[in-house]
């Protein structure tokens, strides 16, 4: 599930990444072909429709031909690595539990709700998303008429004909993408692997963004759906949604030419004392990216409360990251390896900001209660509304006591928080 909103920021941060690519179009020619097949299952079942019912034999054919509509697309020469999410790292496991927990808890109240209004459940309403696990019936069920089908096409169909295709089903512990970058992994050390392959991956998590950048492979993109974003106020960057989970048109979000820019960019620093000729390497550039990438969001780590992609997190990181690496004398990370005590110096300089982003939170959440306020017909007093205010907030707009300010403002309060993340959590597994 990864970061949110980090597709939507890169997108505006650099605008030529997304390249359009209708059904009707060749795409450039692409070797490697990788299915993360969850976001697919998840698309195909119950999508974002809540009107959408569907019997479980139309949920596989439509899985069927989701599949082979982004093969005849992507036409792959070499390979086609099906993925399916086994069992996940302990890391994510309790995530994954309390999320399909309260999934099932939704779903019992809601319909116990339909029951005690006299109605009954349609069975073709009952298909529970929390089958998409490894080892339930469904995806036992779903995992042999995907291998019967792959079968066929391979039989039948000359554009399948022609890449091996390699089926990791749910029985194989780890999530989708990363069997995917352990099989690349695995490529790059067989001798006489070509380095010029184009690898294409399809899905729709941000994650794949990370994981991509650090195959450090020259020619690799991304195929997703056209998405759709919503306006919201002020300008700042929303959560993505599907438009269409069988739509038509595609993008290929090109990591290759995100390297280039990242190039064009971090080479604007000027010169490195310490490192050789002076210049950046746009290699380790890339692993430290994906590092300060991991304080905003993360399925595995907790991310800093204040660093928002859309109150302007992620920029303020690169500008200090672009202002310090200069005297930092090396990069954080080397092969994997992260020095302590440079991620240090970007962290304090962060710490620092952190005060500045709580007293705008604050300031926020004072005009919208003064507007809220004013929209209720200005009950009390029109001139009390600024105080009526202040006291609800518990001083929280004069930010006095951060700490007690922390506890007593709604927007810093921990469960609020946690409700906001499970909203982008819930629109990020439709998406999937």
């Amino acid at each position: 599930m990864g970061i949110p909103k980090f597709y939507r920021w890169l997108s505006e941060r650099y605008p030529l990444l997304n390249m359009s690519v209708a059904a009707t179009e060749a795409p450039p020619e692409i070797d490697n072909l990788y299915l993360d097949m969850n976001g697919i299952i998840h698309n195909c079942t119950h999508a974002n429709d809540p009107n959408l019912k569907l019997t479980e034999t139309e949920m596989v054919v439509r899985i069927f031909t989701y599949l082979d509509k982004l093969i005849q697309i992507i036409k792959p020469q070499k390979l086609v690595f099906m993925a399916i999410d086994g069992v996940a790292p302990r890391a994510k496991m309790n995530q994954q539990r309390a999320r399909r927990f309260k999934s099932a808890k939704e779903r019992e109240a809601r319909e116990a709700e339909i029951k005690a209004r006299g109605e009954e459940i349609d069975p073709a309403t009952a298909f529970d998303s929390n089958c998409i696990t490894p080892g339930t019936p469904f995806m036992d069920r779903l995992g042999r008429h995907l291998r019967f089908f792959v079968r066929r096409k391979m039989a039948e169909d000359p554009v399948w004909q022609k890449p091996n295709v390699i089926f990791s089903g749910h029985e194989v512990p780890g999530e989708g993408e990363h069997k995917i970058m352990e099989y690349i992994r695995w490529q790059k050390l067989q001798p006489g692997y070509p380095p010029n392959q184009r690898h294409c991956m399809y899905g729709l998590d941000a994650d794949l963004i990370m994981l991509s950048l650090v195959t450090h492979e020259p020619h690799f993109c991304l195929l997703r759906e056209v998405v759709a974003f919503s306006g919201r106020s002020r300008g700042q960057p929303t959560r993505e949604t599907l438009d269409n989970p069988c739509a038509e048109n595609f993008i290929l979000f090109q990591i290759g030419l995100l390297r280039e820019y990242f190039e064009v960019e971090f080479g604007l620093v000027g010169q490195l004392p310490w490192a050789p000729g002076g210049l950046v390497d746009v290699e380790r550039v890339v692993d430290d990216f994906v590092l300060f990438c991991m304080l905003v969001g993360n399925d595995f780590l907790p991310a800093l409360p204040t660093m928002d992609i859309a109150e302007g997190g992620l920029n303020k990181l690169i500008t200090m990251y672009k202002d310090a690496l200069p005297q930092l004398g090396g990069y954080l990370t080397d092969a994997g390896d992260l020095h302590h005590g440079r991620l240090e110096v970007l962290l304090r300089q962060l710490a620092e900001l952190e005060m500045a982003t709580l007293q705008e939170r604050a300031e926020d959440t004072e005009w919208f209660e003064n507007k809220k306020q004013k929209r209720g017909g200005g009950r009390g007093g029109g001139g009390g509304g600024g105080s009526g205010t202040g006291a609800s907030l518990g001083g929280f707009g004069k930010l006095r006591d951060p700490g007690l300010a922390a506890l007593e403002g709604g927007l810093l309060d921990p469960l609020a928080g946690a409700a906001l993340e499970d909203e982008e959590d819930e629109e990020e597994a439709k998406a999937q």
